[in-house]
């Protein structure tokens, strides 16, 4: 195997068991790994450290096993076996319930750093995020098959959009595996006992955002009777919870036409009236600006990520300001507002400043009623807090 040297004294964050490995913090390379190889990490007196994908960059080596051994032949199969049993343990697989769609792997989360697995009714989206994930993908579709049996249908690479470029791979989407006679590539999935149209070659991420399912909850404890603005909906998820909760009404707007489509199907599949709700193809943030002060007592501002590296966190949260700060100014007297960030680089207090900012700005009586958080299948490793990027807040406004 390839070897990596530390640096002396720079052993102690993978002491600490953190799966990063940054470049900084090597003192020599040997083997000439290539990108997504498996190299062994030493200390700079030769104590083996570890084990992981090599790659070109600030982080180069994602650590899959904390000993320097060669990953062993059933490595994957029980690494995924043990993301599956926790979410059994979580009531979310294995079980004949109102959810059928959960996340599988949520990378260092599960002990798979740049890996994502998204499970929807028998078929698994697999996204790489680094060349060695990538480079593996058959091995984690053998896994897969394994562990669900008869239950799987497919497993479709969906890595184009998320494999590092310059490590020379071959990014095209398709299936690894299908069970003969499945054509589809979309599926309708349950989620608290409502259904949605997943599509994962051509939506968003893996097809669905599942990381929203217990808030999509909370916005439906909270909904009834109330007028719903829905911003960046996407397939329009919270909307069919506050139209199940007993909203009078609800808008949903985003800038996709496809997406827009998928909301009225969406609708439409869960028995919901037309008349009931109102899809915007616009731009939310300008069609909020237009919005009459007190026509929704409910807003939920879900926009995509404003930052995706640190650099850009200085304009987005100045983005986030303004953004919460007209939904504030424009939700009825005794509204609520959900708000979120997906930022990973923004902490959760962090946005909450950002967004007292933006309440302060508007001069209004608001308090939190609740923190949000991404749900149980989408775990963080205890030493990987980076892994905590879905913060939430639920506010009151008088």
């Amino acid at each position: 195997m390839k070897k990596v040297t530390l640096k002396k004294g720079r052993e102690e964050s993978v002491l600490r068991f953190h799966p990063w490995i940054f470049s900084g913090a090597i003192a020599e390379v040997s083997g000439s790994p290539a990108e997504g190889d498996i190299v062994a990490v030493y200390s700079c007196d030769g104590t083996p450290l570890a084990c992981g994908h090599w790659q070109i960059g600030s982080i180069a080596v994602r650590v899959l096993s904390f000993n320097s051994e060669a990953l062993q032949p059933d490595f994957w199969e029980t690494t995924l076996d043990r993301a599956y049993a926790l979410r059994v343990a979580v009531g979310l697989a294995g079980l004949d319930g109102g959810t059928d769609c959960y996340r599988l792997v949520h990378g260092e989360g599960d002990n798979l750093p740049g890996l994502i697995v998204d499970y929807y009714n028998g078929v698994c989206v697999l996204q790489a995020h680094s060349a060695g994930m990538f480079r593996s993908r058959k091995q984690i579709a053998d896994a897969l098959v394994k562990i669900y049996g008869d239950r799987l249908e497919a497993v479709y690479d969906k890595s184009s959009g998320t494999a590092p470029f310059k490590a020379g791979l071959d990014l095209v989407d398709g299936y690894i595996y299908r069970k003969q006679g499945f054509s589809d590539d979309q599926q309708v999935v349950l989620e608290n006992g409502h259904r949605f149209i997943v599509n994962w070659t051509s939506g968003q991420k893996t097809g669905f955002f599942l990381d929203q399912r217990e808030n999509r909850a909370m916005v439906e404890r909270y909904a009834r009777g109330r007028n719903v603005l829905n911003l960046f909906c996407y397939t329009g998820g919270f909307s069919v919870y506050a139209l199940s909760g007993g909203a009078r009404h609800v808008e949903s707007v985003d800038s996709s036409r496809k997406a827009m489509d998928l909301v009225d199907m969406n609708l439409s599949l869960n028995g919901f009236d037309a008349s009931m709700h109102t899809s915007l193809c616009c731009d939310a943030i300008d069609y909020l600006k237009s919005v009459p002060e007190g026509k929704f007592d409910m807003m939920i501002v879900d926009p995509p990520a404003f930052a995706k590296h640190r650099g850009a966190l200085k304009n987005a949260l100045r983005a986030y300001q303004r953004l919460n700060a007209a939904a504030i100014s424009k939700v009825a007297p005794g509204g609520l507002v959900f708000t979120f960030s997906c930022s990973q680089v923004v902490d959760k207090e962090t946005f909450a400043l950002t967004v007292f900012s933006a309440a302060a700005q508007t001069g209004r009586s608001v308090r939190i009623l609740d923190r949000l958080n991404q749900p149980a299948d989408h775990p963080v490793n205890i030493y990987h807090p980076e892994g905590e990027y879905l913060k939430g807040l639920l506010l009151y406004v008088e």
